[in-house]
C-alpha cells in the first residue's frame, strides 16, 4: 500500500499542473480586470470590473500585450499617460508575457506563495487561512452529521423496505431533498433568530466577540450556539441524497447469492447485515465522499455563509471572481485542488480499510 500512497502523490503533481494550466488559460479570456478597475476609477466609474478591452475583442487585458504608448488597448485610457499604464500593468504583474507568468506563479505555488491580493493588502494564503476556520466548521460538521444520520437510516430502510418506516421517512427524505439548503435557513431565521418568533440563535460569526474572556467550556458552548442553525439547514437538505443512495446499495447486496448462503449457515441477522453486506455496499457510498465533501465544503456553503453573515471561503471566492482579484482567484483554486486530491486519496485508504481484498497496487492507477 505504501508504493501505492507514493504514486498518487506523485501523481498529484501534473493533476495540479494541468488544474493551474487550465484555470490560468481560462482567465486569459475573461473580460475586465484590475488595470481596467483602476482606470474605471480614475474617470469616475465606480470600479466597472467589466469593462471590456477596446476593439470589442471580448478578450482580457492579460491576454494582450503590454501598452507601447501608440495608443492604448484599454477603455477608458484614453488621454492617460502610456507610461502611467505601463506601470500599472507593472504594479499588478502584467508587463510579462502570459508565459512567463504562469512558469512564474507554478514556482511560487511550489513554495506555497500565493501571492497577495489586489484589494485587500494581505497575502492570499494569510486570507484563505483565515477564512478557513468557518468553511471547516461548515463543511467538517455538515458532512459528519449526514453521514451519522444518512447511513443508519439508509440501512434501516433497505431491511424495511416497503414497510410503514420506509414510506413515511421516504417521504420526509423527498421533502428535504425538494426544498434547498437556503430555504431552510430563511425558515430557521425565521423561527429562531429573530425572524419574527424565537430570537435563540445569532446571525453572524462563529463565536462572540469576547470569546477571548470564555472559558474553554464557555468557548465550545458559544461556538456550538452560532453553529446550529448553518448546520442544520445544510444538514436537512444534505442528506437526502446519500440516505437514498445507502438504501439502493444494501438492497442490491441483500439479495445476492454469498447473503444468502449466510444466511442458510444459520448466521445472526446482524451478523449477515454488518459482517457481510455492508463492506460490499459502503464502497458505492465511499467512492462519493470526496465529491460529496467538496460539495458541501466550498459550493454548498456560499447561500449559508451570506444569509448567516459568515465569511468563509465560500464566500471569499465569489468575491475574488466579481472583484477580478486573479491572484485570490488562482489561489482558493489551488487549494480546492488539492484539498480534492488529497480526499480522493483517504478515499481509496478508506476502501481498504471497509474491504481488506482490494489490493490498489496489483492494479494500474
Amino acid at each position: 500500500m505504501a508504493s501505492y500512497i507514493l504514486k498518487r502523490l506523485l501523481l498529484m503533481i501534473p493533476t495540479l499542473l494541468g488544474i493551474m494550466l487550465v484555470s490560468f488559460v481560462i482567465i486569459q479570456f475573461v473580460p475586465g480586470g484590475p488595470v481596467e478597475r483602476m482606470i474605471a476609477e480614475l474617470q469616475g466609474h465606480g470600479g466597472d470590473a467589466t469593462a471590456r478591452i477596446a476593439g470589442g475583442s471580448g478578450t482580457d487585458f492579460a491576454a494582450t500585450a503590454p501598452s507601447t504608448g501608440q495608443g492604448s488597448q484599454y477603455r477608458g485610457a484614453q488621454g492617460l499617460d502610456p507610461e502611467f499604464i505601463a506601470e500599472l500593468e507593472a504594479m499588478y504583474g502584467f508587463d510579462k508575457p502570459a508565459p512567463q507568468r504562469f512558469a512564474l506563479m507554478v514556482w511560487n505555488y511550489m513554495r506555497f506563495d500565493l501571492g497577495e491580493s489586489y484589494y485587500r493588502d494581505i497575502s492570499v494564503i494569510d486570507l484563505v487561512l483565515e477564512k478557513m476556520p468557518v468553511s471547516i466548521s461548515l463543511g467538517l460538521w455538515s458532512t459528519l452529521i449526514i453521514y451519522l444520520i444518512s447511513i443508519p437510516l439508509g440501512i434501516k430502510k433497505a431491511v424495511k423496505d416497503g414497510q410503514a418506516f420506509d414510506v413515511w421517512t421516504s417521504a420526509a427524505v423527498f421533502i428535504g431533498y425538494a426544498i434547498p439548503s437556503f430555504m431552510f435557513a430563511i425558515l430557521l431565521i425565521i423561527l429562531f433568530a429573530g425572524g419574527r418568533y424565537w430570537d435563540i440563535f445569532p446571525l453572524r460569526g462563529i463565536i462572540s466577540d469576547n470569546w477571548r474572556d470564555l472559558s474553554t467550556v464557555q468557548l465550545i458552548l458559544d461556538y456550538a450556539w452560532h453553529m446550529t442553525l448553518p448546520i442544520i439547514a445544510m444538514v436537512i437538505s444534505g442528506f437526502a441524497g446519500l440516505t437514498m443512495l445507502t438504501k439502493n446499495s444494501f438492497l442490491d447486496e441483500i439479495n445476492k447469492q454469498y447473503v444468502l448462503t449466510a444466511r442458510a449457515k444459520g448466521l445472526a441477522e446482524k451478523q449477515v447485515l454488518y459482517g457481510h453486506i455492508f463492506r460490499n455496499a459502503m464502497l458505492i457510498v465511499i467512492a462519493g465522499f470526496p465529491s460529496a465533501f467538496l460539495s458541501i465544503f466550498f459550493t454548498g456553503s456560499l447561500l449559508i455563509e451570506v444569509i448567516f453573515s459568515l465569511d468563509g471561503l465560500g464566500l471569499l471566492g465569489y468575491e475574488s471572481i466579481i472583484n477580478r482579484d486573479y491572484p485570490v482567484v488562482l489561489g482558493t483554486l489551488y487549494v480546492f485542488a488539492l484539498i480534492g486530491l488529497v480526499m480522493t486519496l483517504i478515499r481509496d485508504l478508506v476502501y481498504v480499510y471497509v474491504d481488506p481484498r482490494i489490493d490498489f497496487e496489483a492494479r494500474s492507477i
